[in-house]
This record gives C-alpha cells, structure tokens and sequence, in this order.
C-alpha cells in the first residue's frame, strides 16, 4: 500500500507543480487579509486594548488556520472532475489500493497547503516584522497539516456521496461559514467581549479549538492546558475524517 500510495501521491504533486495557478489562487485570500485586514486589526486591537497580544500573533496564525479550511475543502472539485472523466474508474481496474488512492490525495493536498502557510508566515516576518517562535511555527505547521488531512479526506468522500458539482459546493457554502465566523478567525472570540451566547457557540465549533492551540503555538505557550484541548481535537478529526473517506472510496468501488 506505501508504493501504491506513493504513485498516487507523485501523480497528484507533479499536476500541481505543472500547473502551479491553483496554489496562487488559494493564497490569494489570506494574503489579502494579511495585508489589507491586518493592519486595521493591530491597530484595532492596540487602540480598544482588546488584546495584551500582539495583533500579527494572533492573526497569521489564524490566517493559516483559514488557508487549510477552505483550500483543503474545496478539493472533492477536482476528484468530481476525474469521475466525470473516468480517470477513477481506470484507477478501479488497476490492483492499486482504494486506501492508497485515498491517501496519497490527502497527502498531496496536505503538503500544498503547509507550502502556502509557510508563504504566509515568512511574508508575515518579513514584512510586519513577526516575532513568533520556531518552535511555536513548526508546531503550527504540523496544525496545518492534520487540519488539512481532515478537510480534503473529507471533502473526497462528500464529493463521492454527493457526486453532483451542484450541490457538493452549496452544502460547503453552508457549513464553512459559521465555521469560519464561530472559530475567531478573523476576531478571537473571547468570554469578555463577546455575547454569552455567542461564546458558548463558538466553544462548540471544533475549528475554534484548533485556531486557539494555533495562536497557543504562535505565542510559545506550550503548556498541557493550552495545547491538549486543540491537538486532541484535531487528531480526533484527522483520524474520524481518513476513517470515512476509506470506506466511501472502497464502498463507492465495490
């Protein structure tokens, strides 16, 4: 299974370094929030004394977090395309693994989206002058990666149930938005400025968990209290979101 997922792996890396267009695009967004959003927000957070933390620790590393979840859940596109093409059908009677199929994917997304995190945080050092530690980034980074697991095995079985490139991007619409609003992406979401209400939501939205053990990993905090919550979860969901990719592939190839 290691060759057969290796093959795919290569397959799927070479076509994105042939046509590099698809991993600018997905930079796009973050980048103009880092640049255009960014400043407005450390003012912000300097002027209101929202925050004690500097504004770019909090925001690169939710810019990354934001990178993975739309990147990696917009990725079922492109396993639609090859249905629709019969390319998965020619990997059906060939003896390679569903598994291998699956995961070499998975891989190959995971991996383009830690390059283009690590675009962001070097922009982000550069140019507004960053201070987050190296450790604190690498343990980010590995965030990135298992985030990014999660939503393209994810985004492969739903785009194998729905098989409709109508629907598989409305439900995505419906359900990364309040993700995205409820996790503090863009403002963290903290018991003394928000609503009651509002943060008790968000403490149930699991992506709320993975940014604040991103920002935990920014600020060189690595205690048990702030990166169990956030890793545990993550894992959970890497490990839950491969589980049903393989049985949708091996399910939809039998």
């Amino acid at each position: 299974m290691l060759r057969d997922t290796w093959l795919i792996f290569r397959r799927d890396m070479k076509a994105a370094l042939r046509n590099p267009t698809w991993l600018m695009i997905g930079l796009a967004q973050p980048l103009m929030y880092l640049f255009f959003f960014g400043p407005l927000l450390v003012d912000m957070l300097k002027r209101g004394g929202l925050s004690d933390v500097d504004g770019w620790m909090l925001l690169t590393p939710a810019l990354i977090a934001q990178l993975a979840l739309f990147g990696s859940s917009f990725v079922g596109f492109g396993l639609l395309a090859d249905y629709r093409a019969g390319v998965v059908e020619r990997f059906r009677v060939t003896p390679v693994s569903r598994v291998a199929l699956l995961l070499g994917k998975v891989l190959a997304n995971s991996l383009q989206a830690v390059v283009q995190a690590a675009v962001i945080i070097v922009l982000a050092y550069l140019v507004f002058d960053l201070d987050a530690p190296f450790a604190g980034v690498l343990f980010s980074l590995l965030i990135v990666f298992l985030l990014a697991v999660t939503l393209s095995a994810s985004s492969y079985a739903l785009a194998l149930t729905l098989k409709s490139e109508e629907t598989f991007p409305a439900f995505l619409n419906a359900v990364l938005m309040p993700l995205l609003l409820l996790s503090g992406i863009l403002i963290p979401i903290t018991a003394g400025h928000a609503p009651a209400w509002l943060y008790t939501v968000s403490q149930i939205n699991p992506f709320r968990h993975v940014v604040d053990v991103e920002r935990s990993g920014f600020g060189g905090d690595f205690s048990m209290d702030a990166l169990f919550t956030g890793s545990v979860v993550v894992l959970v969901m890497a490990a839950v979101s491969v589980w049903w990719g393989t049985r949708t592939f091996q399910k939809d190839s039998a």
